[in-house]
């Protein structure tokens, strides 16, 4: 196995940068960006602690974030598993990268910056849904923003229909956990799953 160690190797290999690669990045959201990040219902946030990376799903009904300015998203902390990796990550290190993909758009749109957890009241109240409400709001500051090629996407054939995998034909929740954990109670847990979820969703 041969190993690249250098940046000049991976520069020898992969040539240089096109203008448009370096062109497309922005400190600040463009009203093209914005119009993107609006659409998406889906974001990946990723963080770095002492402990190493986290990437963690993040999705909501309509848009998943709310812009409150050209450098500064509002990300609201929902129900989940109470791991809270990615808040103790940002507590303890403020860097995050965000990536967002909305449905239909082969274009993927990423975020470079920093964040903070607020729980001020205002904040959370202001992320009501279904009379619910966050506990916390992941508030990121831009350092650069762009948009992804979408060849990744197109490869993946990642909207068409025709090739979305039949979930009967995957693993359930259930039997991952009791894959990891012997004596879990799978069965238990898939047969009581969907109506908690729908119970816990915000």
């Amino acid at each position: 196995m041969t190993i690249i160690t250098s940046v000049d190797d991976l520069t020898a290999i992969y040539g240089a940068v096109s203008e448009a690669s370096t062109a497309k990045v922005t400190r600040a959201l463009t009203p093209a960006y914005r119009r993107m990040i609006d659409m998406s219902p889906f974001v990946a946030l990723a963080t770095v602690g002492p402990e190493g990376l986290d990437c963690s799903p993040r999705g909501d009904r309509g848009t998943v974030v709310r812009v409150e300015d050209d450098r500064t998203l509002a990300l609201p902390d929902w129900r989940g598993n109470n791991r809270v990796d990615s808040l103790m990550n940002i507590v303890r290190d403020p860097r995050v990268a965000l990536m967002f993909l909305i449905p239909g758009s082969n274009s993927v749109m990423r975020i470079n910056g920093r964040a903070v957890v607020s729980v001020a009241p205002d904040l959370l109240q202001s992320f009501e849904m279904d009379g619910r409400h966050p506990r916390s709001v992941i508030v990121i500051t831009i350092d650069e923003a762009y948009f992804q090629c979408a060849r990744a996407v197109m490869r993946a054939e990642l909207w068409d229909v025709e090739k979305h995998i039949a979930a009967d034909s995957l693993p359930t929740p259930g039997e991952m956990l009791k894959a990891a954990k012997e004596d879990f109670d799978r069965e238990t847990y898939d047969r009581e799953w969907p109506e908690r979820a729908a119970k816990t969703m915000w």
